[in-house]
């Protein structure tokens, strides 16, 4: 019984870590930009692959040619008197032709691109969130709607606290409000 006890370390004694071995959790720190690649070649996720970068690649053109659609139907205008749909048009054209070249380029790649995490559905969860918004804004205002979006990606999104994410959604709506509302003037639905 005795041998056992004296296997057994106090609970009252420190426990001093040999300086020649690092901790196991902490990773050397890269000395040149090589090393320091070579680190987050090892740490990064396996590669996405050919198919996965055609997939996308051709969501991102079919969301670009809807867009051209719809700001179409917006109207254009002309350069020197641009309508509602100019600026959205050409953003969606060049998400096109930014598509099309990532299908005639990337189908031989993949080395880029991730593969489909439980992580990647953030990106679905935040799109949705800005369309909710856009959907909500001329009924209720935008101060609602970019309150909620503001908290949404910050708490669950960004993993702040609530506090801090409460904080943050409120500053942002009131930074937003003061330069556009406030200072600009612009015609953006609203409650106050």
């Amino acid at each position: 019984m005795k041998t056992m006890e004296s296997k057994r370390p106090d609970r009252h004694e420190e426990h001093v870590p040999d300086p020649a071995t690092p901790p196991a959790d902490s990773v050397p720190e890269a000395e040149t930009p090589e090393e320091l690649a070579a680190q987050w070649e090892a740490e990064s996720p396996e590669a996405a692959g050919g198919v996965a970068n055609l997939v996308s690649s051709l969501v991102v053109l079919a969301l670009g040619i809807a867009g051209m659609a719809l700001s179409a139907g917006l109207g254009l205008g002309t350069p020197s008197s641009p309508k509602a749909g100019m600026w959205p048009f050409i953003i969606c054209l060049v998400a096109a032709v930014l598509a099309v070249a990532q299908i005639i380029v990337g189908r031989h790649g993949g080395k880029d691109g991730e593969t489909f995490s439980v992580l990647s559905w953030y990106a679905a969860i935040g799109f949705g969130t800005l369309i909710l918004m856009v959907v909500l804004m001329p009924r209720i205002g935008f101060e609602i709607p970019s309150l909620l979006m503001c908290f949404v990606w910050m708490r669950w999104l960004g993993g702040e606290r609530w506090r801090s994410a409460t904080l943050y959604s409120v500053l942002i709506v009131a930074v937003f409000y003061a330069i556009f509302i406030a200072a600009l003037g612009t015609t953006i639905p609203r409650l106050f």
